[in-house]
């Protein structure tokens, strides 16, 4: 009769086992496509930007952040943890990629973040591009842009 105990706790100690490993394995594989974790993590390291628009790349391990004031954020999953930082204008290069779903994007202030992004949708990658680009503008532009008068007395 023991050995039918041992039998029956050895059996369940392997069933729970590999219930574990397919939790954390369906963990990995979701990555940021949860926007509730992404605006959690992104919230925690910049708790005074307000998210406006969440982008997940194709793959969810990266996620581009447009904020309330047009500034753009970024994260990434590094495995454990989700690296964010914010992304300063005139501090990122941005080309597209050979799909026309992707972007090449250079950050200035963190290259070792830098690479091609591929979203589902060329939109989507659009979309990006055109925060990045919002982004790009430095504030002195954005006035001469909105005052055209003020770009003749320079």
């Amino acid at each position: 009769m023991s050995i039918i105990v041992w039998g029956v706790i050895f059996a369940l100690v392997i069933l729970v086992a590999f219930i574990a490993t397919r939790m954390a394995s369906q963990n990995e594989e979701d990555g940021l496509h949860d926007t509730g974790l992404a605006i959690i993590e992104f919230n925690r390291a910049f708790p005074n930007e307000a998210i406006r628009q969440l982008q997940a790349t194709a793959d969810g391990q990266a996620v581009f952040v447009r904020l309330h004031d047009n500034k753009a954020g970024f994260m990434k999953s590094m495995q454990r943890h989700y690296a964010c930082h914010l992304i300063e204008p005139g501090r990122v290069r941005v080309l597209s990629s050979e799909t026309g779903r992707g972007l090449g994007i250079q950050f200035l202030d963190a290259p070792h973040h830098s690479a091609t992004f591929e979203f589902s949708s060329p939109k989507e990658a659009s979309e990006v591009s055109l925060w990045l680009l919002g982004n790009y503008v430095a504030d002195p532009d954005k006035h001469l842009a909105s005052n055209p008068s003020a770009a003749n007395h320079h």
